[in-house]
């Protein structure tokens, strides 16, 4: 009899009731399927160490688990879709064909043009539930956001995590809703023209809760290490089905939940060596996720920390035909310029005007320079990238919990500041990408924070405060007493936004907006086009970047992170308007409305260029009104010039 499946592993519902049930386990001559409710039933071997069956009475919402060997203990399903005790409990049989949806003219989403959002479901709200979330969508399209990058979802053992120790990566948490709750977010979301990432972690599993060795210890290896635990076996001995089991989790999301891509955490461990790029593991994830969503378009952002181009180049280039990278470069060196502080990774970045403008034409700044806090060199050459693959930030999960405190970037820096790279950020050509809250400034923090066992819990926290060492801010004996138990209920608790923020900070709030609004509606700032941007220093900490049109109606985009800049004369024709034209300015970081204090002319007719500190301006040519210079004997009286109309 032939069965209808969608995965090659798992509980499958059939068309004519009961379910079929798969699972790789060559480490065992026996397994059974044990529901909760009802006799045992032995599955029946398949080669290549595969066992299978069919279980009449198993409708949707059947809890089961697997037995392996004669007498055995009892396992959850590697491949279960719902864990709604945990993953140490049953798996419980799913039927995604039961969701009712309603985004059939979704057409899904491609890289240029996008606005990313990057949000964890248990801090986003108070609630911490899809359900809360789904509330919030209208809100997060209006402000401009159009793809929401979620943080892992794959269940984990205890009450709240970040998500990165999961170990059933085909089952949402439970502690968010159930799998339709989050299918319900994505719809919702689509209608709302706004896409979904999900970030999924293939370089290790968790400690606890994760029993795919029992069933296979091949899931493993010992050839590569990892820093966070047992390496993925993608390329030794039985590695077939296991390079399966995740090339068909990543395309499970895409077909079952209509995600409209994938963020690939830490790639730089999953190792795999198959000598052809085309065979290459993160090739072939990439090649299912474009299959699994039948023509919509997709999205594919990989955390690469060796800054390797070739995961974005096009697979008949020799790349593995990804789509974008974070690009922590621009990170880094926007923090140093925020904050004047360059301590651990931050020690080979120093925030000036021509880091800024090359990462803006550029993406990585490291491209196979010797960076000296590796001891290495850093980067391959990525010239030929266009912006829009590049993920560019000022905060992340990752970044804003490594202060420590897990403040802010606005809360490290000056109110100006912090608005001037707030424009950068969002109209330069590259993706950007806001950390939940950004938008509005949010004043709570984001601290690292996971429910382990006491033992375990121990252990994580102890690793914590090692690897922040790096800092030497954090080692002094004070500040320790900072440091956030990880494991503390309460540490999670106060990373939860506070959406009032949006009117009690709603300068910050409208600037994003307006700023979203001009990147969205300014054709010269959405192009995204390579080598569309150009860009010179102004200043020790003021740059210009100016934005070409074909049809001369450029942009340009003055950034001063220092003090006030006046230039009688500048001898930088990235600065000159086009013929018959003049610049004004159509939107500036000091405006009252985003806080500032007022913004006067910038290109002025007797006095030069002033350009206030701590600012950024947008400039769009305009006509010049009729009028010539009259010079009186070759200049006028006391150095002045005069206008006459």
């Amino acid at each position: 009899m032939s069965w209808v499946r969608r995965l090659p592993v798992g509980a499958e519902v059939q068309p004519g009731g009961g379910s079929h049930f798969r699972v790789w386990a060559p480490a065992s001559n026996r397994v059974e399927i044990v529901p909760m409710e009802g006799p045992a039933v032995r599955l029946e071997p398949e080669s290549g160490g595969y066992f299978s069956g069919f279980l009449r009475s198993a409708a949707a919402g059947t809890r089961y688990r697997f037995r392996l060997g004669d007498g055995g203990q009892l396992y959850p399903d590697p491949a279960s879709r719902f864990q709604p005790d945990g993953p140490h409990g049953p798996s419980e049989v799913v039927d995604p064909g039961a969701f009712a949806w309603t985004d059939t003219d979704w057409r899904g989403a491609s890289l240029p043009g996008q606005v990313l959002y990057e949000l964890h479901i248990g801090t986003f709200t108070q609630e911490g539930t899809w359900e809360a979330a789904e509330r919030q969508l209208p809100e997060l399209a209006a402000c401009g956001i159009t793809c929401l990058e979620v943080m892992p979802v794959a269940d984990f053992a205890g009450s709240f995590g970040w998500g990165y120790d999961g170990v059933n990566l085909f089952a949402p948490t439970r502690l968010y809703g159930d799998p339709d709750d989050f299918r319900r977010f994505v719809d919702v979301a689509h209608s709302h023209g706004v896409a979904v990432i999900l970030d999924v972690v293939y370089n290790h599993l968790g400690p606890d809760g994760n029993y795919l060795k029992p069933f296979a210890p091949a899931y493993f290896t010992e050839k590569y290490k990892t820093e966070w635990g047992e390496a993925i076996n993608f390329d030794g001995a039985d590695s077939g089905p296991v390079r399966e089991y995740f090339t068909a989790n990543a395309g499970y999301w895409i077909d079952e939940f209509h995600i409209d891509g994938l963020r690939l955490d830490a790639t730089q461990a999953i190792y795999d060596d198959t000598p052809d790029p085309s065979r290459h593991i993160l090739t072939e994830i990439g090649q299912r996720v474009r299959d699994a969503a039948h023509g919509r378009a997709t999205i594919i952002v990989t955390e690469n920390e060796p800054q390797l181009p070739k995961l974005v180049r096009p697979v008949e280039r020799g790349g593995n035909g990804l789509d974008a990278l974070w690009n922590d470069d621009f990170h880094h060196s926007a923090m140093v310029a925020l904050t004047g502080r360059c301590e651990a990774y931050y020690t080979d970045y120093s925030g000036t005007p021509q880091e800024f403008i090359s990462a803006v034409k550029y993406g990585y700044l490291y491209q196979g320079q010797w960076y000296h806090w590796q001891e290495n060199r850093r980067g391959k050459p990525g010239l030929d990238l266009s912006p829009a693959a590049f993920i560019t930030f000022v905060q992340n999960h990752d970044q804003v919990a490594n202060s420590g405190r897990g403040l802010r970037a606005h809360q490290l820096t000056s109110p100006g500041r912090y608005r001037a790279i707030t424009a950068l950020l969002l109209l330069a050509p590259s993706t950007p990408m806001l950390f939940m809250g950004q938008e509005f400034a949010a004043s709570a923090p984001f601290l690292y924070f996971a429910d382990h066992t006491p033992e375990l819990a121990a252990l994580v926290q102890s690793g914590r405060a090692e690897f922040l060492d790096q800092f030497r801010t954090i080692t002094d004996a004070r500040m320790r007493d900072f440091l956030a138990p990880p494991h503390d209920r309460r540490t999670f608790d106060r990373c939860k936004l506070d959406f009032t923020e949006r009117h009690k900070h709603v300068a910050q709030y409208q600037l994003t907006r307006d700023l979203l609004k001009l990147r969205r509606e300014d054709p010269a700032l959405r192009a995204q086009k390579p080598r569309g941007v150009d860009g010179a220093v102004l200043g020790d900490q003021a740059f210009v970047l100016r934005f070409f049109r074909d049809e001369g109606l450029d942009r340009l985009l003055i950034v001063n992170f220092g003090r006030d800049l006046h230039l009688l004369s500048c001898p930088e024709p990235l600065i000159a308007p086009p013929e018959g034209m003049r610049w004004r300015v159509i939107l500036s970081t000091e405006d009252p409305d985003y806080g500032g204090c007022g913004t006067p002319a910038v290109d002025t007719e007797t006095e030069g260029w002033r350009v206030l500190g701590e600012t950024a301006v947008v400039l769009a040519p305009e006509p010049c009104e009729v009028g010539i210079v009259v010079p009186q004997h070759g200049r006028l009286s006391g150095g002045k010039r005069r206008i006459v109309y």
